[in-house]
């Protein structure tokens, strides 16, 4: 999905200042550097008609294998396989997000009626816990449902618990801790007190605004989200804290910790709220502002094979590839290139060997790998494993590669070889 002209010639200016950021040398960002922690994806994309068509393949590959695992989890560990299988969970609505994105691009009558018959066999309920932003995520799939077939039924139930959030604002601290009740992580996620939750909740807030002409979710959303974003956004090197626990925590090799899928649950957002935004609204700007602050720093760490590390400030934590991250950053760097938001040569390389890396980890069958199963921060990585939220990010991925024939054009970078 293109933006408007309006918002075309706005970000223009956000373009050519974070080009001349990155030609600066007297840079004070902390962000240095990653080496290379595994060897050079055998795939290199050059030409931009290629990368298109593989786009196109690889991703209804990746969707189709996704679509025909939903009725037995057993690739998944056993400990996360009952919640997976939970189409109200936040696994499979982020695979709905990718999932709808691609339907989008493709333009598939057939996956618009698929996806809008599995919302109804769940009753367009959200997830058990009323204010968790996890369990709003599923809402952005209704809400699609409803853009695309005007049955306003998509969106009432999440209206009603919106409605009742409102009522009742929860106004606790950001701080994270954890309780003494197994799996009970502390009172701060009635807020988005992680980074992943700016992926899952403000964008429902915003489409039900949108939806229903009403301001008010969008406000309450939008503000939550700069709450969030001022806490956990470290200004220093320009990527997100996953939560309060992480300010001070280190790694093994005394680098702090910034989780690649952490930082990429907030890149990936930034598009998809953006593209959604009603034209001339006032957070536009600062959405943009941040989301050119994170490309700058993300392009830096990316390592020479294509994928972004595990941990992002240090490659040498988890040396395999990890694709659920790798997946939404370069989503969130494609979309920047192919809008002209992103006009320098550094992100568009990233974007290439991004998906060069990624189109090397799917296989003949359609099943992604490298996928870090659920956790806060970076874990080891088995080839074999996969989770239906990377694909979903593979599934961004994928759609905004489809228009990279045209990038070349729209951000006047120089045409591929």
């Amino acid at each position: 999905m293109m933006m408007s002209i309006k918002k075309i010639v706005l970000v223009i200016g956000f373009s050519s200042l974070l080009t001349g950021c990155i030609q600066d040398d007297a840079q004070t960002s902390a962000v240095t550097e990653s080496p290379a922690s595994t060897k050079t994806p055998s795939i290199t994309m050059t030409d931009a008609e290629a990368i298109r068509q593989t786009a196109l393949e690889l991703g209804a590959r990746a969707a189709s294998w996704q679509l025909s695992h939903l009725d037995n989890f057993d690739y998944i560990p056993e400990r996360n396989r009952e919640k997976t299988a939970n189409p109200r969970e936040w696994m499979q609505a982020a695979f709905y997000v990718g999932l709808t994105h691609w339907t989008d691009t493709v333009n598939d009558a057939d996956l618009v009626n698929q996806i809008a018959q599995t919302a109804g066999d769940s009753d367009y309920q959200l997830g058990y816990r009323p204010k968790h932003g996890d369990d709003h995520a599923i809402g952005q799939t209704y809400l699609w449902v409803y853009e695309q077939t005007g049955n306003a039924a998509a969106y009432a139930p999440t209206q009603k618990q919106f409605d009742a959030i409102l009522a009742d604002q929860p106004t606790n601290s950001l701080e994270f801790f954890e309780g003494d009740q197994p799996g009970f992580e502390g009172t701060c996620q009635d807020r988005w007190c992680w980074a992943d939750a700016l992926f899952m909740a403000p964008r429902t807030w915003l489409k039900l605004s949108n939806a229903t002409g009403d301001p008010r979710y969008f406000e309450y959303g939008d503000s939550e989200y700069w709450a969030t974003a001022d806490y956990l956004f470290s200004d220093d090197y320009g990527l997100f804290f996953r939560d309060s626990r992480y300010f001070e925590r280190k790694s093994e090799n005394g680098n702090h910790v910034f989780w690649s899928r952490g930082n990429g649950w907030v890149f990936a957002a930034l598009p998809l709220i953006i593209d959604d935004l009603p034209d001339g609204h006032p957070s536009t700007a600062r959405y943009l502002d941040l989301y050119t602050k994170m490309a700058k720093s993300l392009v830096k760490v990316q390592n020479p094979n294509g994928y972004w590390p595990a941990s992002l400030m240090d490659a040498d934590k988890v040396k395999t590839p990890e694709t659920s991250g790798t997946g939404f950053i370069t989503f969130g760097l494609a979309w920047g290139v192919n809008n002209g938001v992103l006009g320098d040569k550094p992100s568009a390389d990233a974007v290439k060997n991004g998906w060069a890396a990624l189109a090397t980890a799917v296989d003949a069958d359609g099943m992604l790998h490298w996928v870090q199963q659920v956790g806060k921060s970076p874990d080891p990585v088995q080839e074999n494993e996969t989770q239906l939220y990377g694909v979903g990010a593979f599934l961004l991925a994928a759609s905004e590669m489809t228009q990279w024939e045209t990038a070349s054009k729209t951000a006047g970078l120089p045409a591929d070889d």
